[in-house]
């Protein structure tokens, strides 16, 4: 067997490891241009190229959750596309979406600023039925956001494709309650694949629907938000802020708007880390399962993209 390695951003040798040893018998290498067919690749934001060139094989494993970028290339038509499940993710994303909440709920960020300009202020509290919080998308990451959410005791709702069932969480489905979704949300998380139908689905239209001082919270792609409409929402009062880790452009431009506004919270990218040790045991577990003709967790449908 023959794995080529193909992330770009990424130190390849702690990968080349970990692959060898889950995977003993199996040649692993980096990926160069003119590099022998491989069976199987393990991948993030390749190049066109790299697909032109490895025309043969059976599966590419994607070690993020999302796989918009790999939507963009064309893929040889027998390989499956697999992501990763979990792999420490959820949590880490449970952890942000939390404290984001959480940090706007109970205003830690006015007091912050009070103490920074040596004020000891009081705030009166607010109630947490007044807080009802919207998730979009209920995948994995979306499913344990929504779900540790609750044990905070705010209103949560859910949105997604089809009707999920989860304790304390209220779910609604497709473009037919996609406004009564909105509308019944004061903060809204956003952890949607990003496809062509969800692409700037936070947008003057949509925002406009959330309750009056709503709030976002983007964990998905840049690409799912209008940057032009949250300022314009945020300037009108209709928005309280945001707090975001995914831009259009990343690293964000020093001149983009966002940096001048003290209500939108910047991170870079971080809410949720690929965990490396074990993407690297899930990944030769799927590996050894496709090679067995045993199904496999976290198959992309490339109609859906996700």
């Amino acid at each position: 067997m023959r794995i080529t390695f193909c992330c770009i951003g990424t130190k390849p040798e702690p990968w080349l490891a970990g692959l060898r040893t889950a995977l003993p018998g199996a040649e692993v290498e980096v990926w160069q241009a003119g590099a022998a067919a491989a069976d199987h690749a393990v991948v993030w934001t390749p190049p066109q190229q790299f697909f032109d060139e490895q025309t043969g094989l059976r599966g590419i494993f994607n070690i993020g959750a999302g796989v918009d970028a790999l939507m963009k290339l064309k893929l040889p038509s027998q390989a499956m596309v697999v992501r990763l499940d979990d792999a420490g993710m959820s949590v880490q994303m449970a952890e942000y979406v939390c404290h984001a909440v959480i940090r706007h709920f109970r205003e830690l960020d006015a007091y912050e600023a009070d103490v920074r300009a040596g004020r000891w202020s009081y705030r009166k509290p607010s109630e947490r039925a007044e807080f009802p919080v919207g998730v979009m998308g209920l995948g994995v990451l979306g499913a344990r956001v929504a779900q540790t959410l609750t044990q905070f005791e705010f209103p949560v709702m859910g949105w997604s494709r089809s009707l999920k069932v989860m304790d304390g969480v209220r779910s609604f489905a497709g473009d037919a309650q996609f406004r009564d979704f909105l509308q019944a949300s004061r903060v809204l998380v956003n952890l949607l694949p990003l496809t062509p139908q969800t692409e700037n689905i936070m947008r003057l239209e949509t925002l406009s629907l959330l309750q009056r001082g709503g709030y976002i919270i983007n964990v998905a792609r840049g690409a799912h938000l209008v940057d032009a409409d949250l300022v314009a929402l945020i300037d009108s009062g209709h928005l309280a802020g945001a707090m975001l880790d995914v831009f259009r452009s990343e690293p964000l431009p020093v001149e983009h708007p966002f940096w001048q506004y003290p209500n939108i919270t910047i991170t870079p990218h971080t809410s949720a880390r690929t965990m490396r040790d074990l993407s690297i045991a899930q990944i030769a577990q799927k590996i050894r399962s496709l090679d067995a003709g045993k199904p496999v967790a976290g198959m992309v449908d490339m109609q859906r993209a996700y």
